[in-house]
């Protein structure tokens, strides 16, 4: 244990954020740099190091708190690092991106703030990168066994560095221009910069891992040849198909979808523009949608200076506390100001979109809106609670519904489906189609970073497996692992 006494004598502190007024202005990462460092060894200090540490459990990783806990607060930034990688490939993409459900299961925090994992955590491996101990692990020896990878998202990443360190040839293809799936082009500069990415990729690289970057495979290259090509496949092309809004009035000019929206957000920073096609400049600017996508774009609409930005959420406004059919330590539902939030807008809960209404050149001018009630267990308008507010943009940020269609390859494959309309696959991560697996939210379904990493992981055990007869490479999930689902 670090410090018996650490959780007595110190209280929680987070990552200070720079103030709004100056981060709304530029693009870069809203924490201000170097603030956790003189404060981490004692937040580190907070950890119990408890007989049964649940934040194992609460983190689909497998992640060895306690112990980069202790390294951390002994400054041993080497130690911790070696910890820390020994269940993560990217640390440095959970501490900013994850929501932490960790420290949902930490047992300090059944009766006090639990201990400030996430800042660990992210604290660890930028440290380790400034002082140089993140370096290539190329694989001894090769296999001679060929990979490819579709998808280039957090679960194609980790399952391709973990093959790749295995001594297998691994191909990554993208369709996308630049390698990163939605951590490139989905998730704001401001959240995570893009450099965080760029020294991973060389850095996979460097142990041998190909990239083939504006390649859609199912379009671009056949499946069915890419599976001659390859004695094994991993699809991790995420839950692509977006939850869209069938009410009149959605053909109008000025309403998107977010991943059409936040992209081109990125791009610009990318220098691939000079100004985003889709800009919230002087515009109202109306987000459907109250989760973490919904959020990218109520601070992506901030920066590009909106004239206003409303939030809405058809669900009721959670609670700050856990409700009791949420207890410790399942991740609870509760109300989240995310730094997005903090920079201004309005938030409205309880309402449901009826149809929106555009000017005479078809662009979108207004949103007609409902408040909505549960009744006998179902969402149901409220009578006299119509309204309308202005839009001059709306983006979808209501989620996605599975993978995508579109492209061929669940047909050039001939895979099958689940229920949930994700691709089926068994214990080994591998589809009914032998030497073809699935990983991340093509086959979970829409999820969060972590648990895509964890698959990646998962999955480059079964295709070791598969290749070889055998796998030494760590598995921190099966499939049907549904324990603590966020």
């Amino acid at each position: 244990m670090a410090d018996p006494k650490g959780f007595l004598n110190h209280g929680r502190e987070v990552a200070k954020t720079r103030p709004v007024t100056e981060r709304v202005k530029d693009w870069n990462e809203v924490y201000v740099p170097g603030s956790l460092l003189p404060i981490i060894s004692k937040q580190a200090s907070r950890c119990m190091d408890c007989g049964i540490p649940f934040c194992h459990n609460g983190c689909p990783l497998g992640n060895l708190i306690p112990e980069w806990n202790d390294f951390a607060y002994r400054e041993d930034w080497t130690a911790a690092s070696e910890r820390l990688h020994a269940t993560n490939n990217f640390p440095e993409f959970t501490g900013r991106l994850c929501p932490a459900p960790c420290e949902s299961a930490c047992v300090l925090g059944i009766n006090q703030p639990a201990v400030t994992i996430k800042n660990v955590e992210v604290s660890i491996i930028d440290k380790a990168w400034e002082v140089g101990t993140v370096a290539p692990q190329a694989p001894e020896r090769l296999s001679g066994k060929t990979v490819a990878v579709i998808g280039s998202g957090p679960a194609g990443l980790a399952a391709a560095q973990q093959l790749t360190r295995a001594g297998h040839t691994v191909a990554v293809y993208e369709r996308a221009d630049r390698v990163g799936g939605l951590l490139r082009y989905g998730i704001p500069e401001f959240k995570m910069e893009k450099r965080h990415i760029n020294r991973r990729i060389e850095q996979m690289r460097a142990e041998g891992t190909r990239f083939r970057t504006g390649i859609e495979i199912g379009v671009d290259l056949k499946a069915t040849d890419l599976k001659k090509r390859y004695d094994a496949v991993v699809i991790a092309a995420g839950a692509t198909t977006a939850r869209d809004l069938p009410v009149p009035g959605r053909e109008l000019k000025g309403v998107y979808q977010a991943m059409e929206y936040l992209p081109l957000a990125n791009k610009v920073q990318e220098g691939d523009y000079v100004v985003s096609p889709i800009s919230a400049e002087g515009k109202h600017v109306v987000v459907i949608g109250g989760g973490d996508t919904g959020a990218d774009c109520v601070g992506t609409a901030h920066r590009q200076g909106a004239a206003s930005v409303t939030q809405l959420e058809i669900m009721p406004r959670p609670g700050e506390d856990r409700a009791p059919n949420q207890p410790w330590p399942t991740f609870p539902m509760l109300y989240k100001v995310t730094s997005a939030h903090e920079e201004g807008g309005e938030r409205v809960y309880s309402v449901s979109t009826t149809h929106f209404e555009g000017d005479e050149d078809g662009n979108v001018q207004w949103l007609h809106l409902t408040e909505v009630e549960f009744v006998e267990g179902r969402l149901t308008p409220k009578p006299g609670t119509e309204r309308k507010i202005p839009a001059q943009l709306v983006t979808l940020a209501m989620g996605f519904t599975g993978t995508d269609r579109v492209n061929g390859v669940v047909e050039q494959f001939g895979l099958e489906l689940d229920e949930r309309g994700n691709v089926a696959r068994d214990a080994d991560f591998q589809t009914n189609v032998p030497g073809v697996f699935v990983a991340g939210d093509a086959g979970r379904g829409q999820s969060l970073i972590v648990w895509a990493i964890a698959e990646g992981r998962s999955a480059a055990k079964g295709v070791d497996r598969f290749l070889t007869g055998a796998s030494d490479l760590p598995a921190p999930i099966r499939p049907t692992d549904r324990s603590l689902m966020v």
